[in-house]
């Protein structure tokens, strides 16, 4: 491929955002992000509206992202589009729309691993908030990824193979953050209002026990009912209590689900004896994890690799990212890629068709 420069245009559409970015060799000339603020009045991510949302928003999305990167669809080099794992309605409008895209430019189609692109994220040009000498992770690395459907620790090994070393047995943290929201009367998507509020509140003021689970997996589910009852009972002695102590139960809440993960994660440091920790998925943009993470790292002497906000939450510049690997070494997908709700981050695509480059 020599110098020439190549452009890689990124689609994700796996839950209620849809995002078209566009990559060359590396770096991000557009990234555009277009949310769904319908989902709101219902508590959660509706899929049938959300399949109708991304139907309108992908065409838009897309025209913007090549008008802000300054090129022309002719330009592309190929489409790279999340296929898994995901709502089935929204990936299966991605996908559609990648694969009439590809076929109408004769332009290579990459399927992508939705856990997988934001590991890569992290070798996005500019990606990384680091401390130490080195702005990209080095093979091999762990990462802890943490979403509202995952969380995950994950040995990578090199862009096409990820070793799951312990995940979560019931809920994921972040939709332990989002139901412990909906308890404290937060609105809709509750995590990030979970950290707002953490930040004015005393984080020792209530006591949730920590799970008792072996090994490197995680459970959740505890300290979300361990909040339930609380509340149940002491709103029992005052009808006030959420108001008065919301602040405080936010924030004790929050420190209870990082000091499981960040001990996890240590457990995991020690068991392998990989010292590069990088961080990704949804939650990662929790301010109080990042702060801890970062604490954690300069007390055992870790490099840390934590993604920009704009890298964290869900966006196409990552799957645009993880199809640019995929495309040096000439690793592309058939027409017959298919949109998979469940797909684990270790399983290798079904119908890949390799071609020299």
């Amino acid at each position: 491929m020599g110098n020439k420069p190549v452009y890689i245009l990124g689609i994700e559409s796996s839950c209620d955002d849809t995002s078209a970015a566009v990559l060359c060799n590396g770096k991000v000339l557009a990234n555009i992000v277009a949310g769904q603020e319908v989902h709101r009045q219902y508590g959660g991510v509706v899929p049938e509206l959300a399949s109708r949302a991304h139907q309108a928003h992908i065409i838009p999305v897309v025209h913007e992202a090549l008008a802000l990167a300054n090129i022309t669809k002719n330009q592309l080099d190929a489409v790279a589009v999340t296929y898994g794992p995901g709502l089935s309605g929204p990936l299966l409008v991605g996908v559609s729309f990648a694969k009439g895209l590809s076929q109408s430019l004769q332009i290579p189609l990459i399927g992508v691993h939705h856990m997988q692109a934001h590991i890569l994220s992290h070798f996005i040009d500019d990606a990384n908030i680091v401390e130490g000498s080195l702005s990209h992770p080095q093979f091999p690395f762990l990462c802890l990824t943490v979403s509202g459907g995952h969380t995950q620790i994950v040995r990578v090994s090199s862009p096409f193979d990820f070793e799951i070393l312990g995940e979560t047995i019931d809920d994921a943290a972040g939709e332990a953050f989002d139901k412990g929201a909906k308890m404290l009367g937060l609105p809709y998507p509750g995590g990030p209002e979970v950290d707002k509020i953490s930040q004015s509140g005393n984080p020792h003021a209530f006591h949730f026990p920590e799970p008792s689970v072996q090994g490197l997996d995680f459970s959740f589910s505890g300290l979300k009912t361990s909040l339930l009852y609380l509340i149940r009972d002491k709103v029992k002695e005052n009808a006030d209590f959420i108001d008065r102590n919301r602040a405080d139960l936010a924030a004790s809440f929050q420190k209870a689900i990082i000091t499981v993960l960040i001990r996890k994660l240590q457990a995991a440091v020690q068991r392998t004896g990989i010292q590069q920790v990088a961080l990704a998925g949804g939650v990662s943009a929790n301010s109080a994890l990042r702060y801890q993470l970062v604490m954690h790292a300069r007390e055992h002497h870790w490099q840390v690799f934590i993604p920009k906000p704009a890298y964290s939450t869900d966006n196409a510049a990552m799957v645009a990212m993880a199809g640019y690997m995929r495309y040096k070494k000439g690793i592309f997908s058939s027409l017959y890629l298919s949109a998979q709700a469940r797909l684990p981050i270790d399983e290798k695509e079904t119908n890949p068709t390799k071609t020299d480059t």
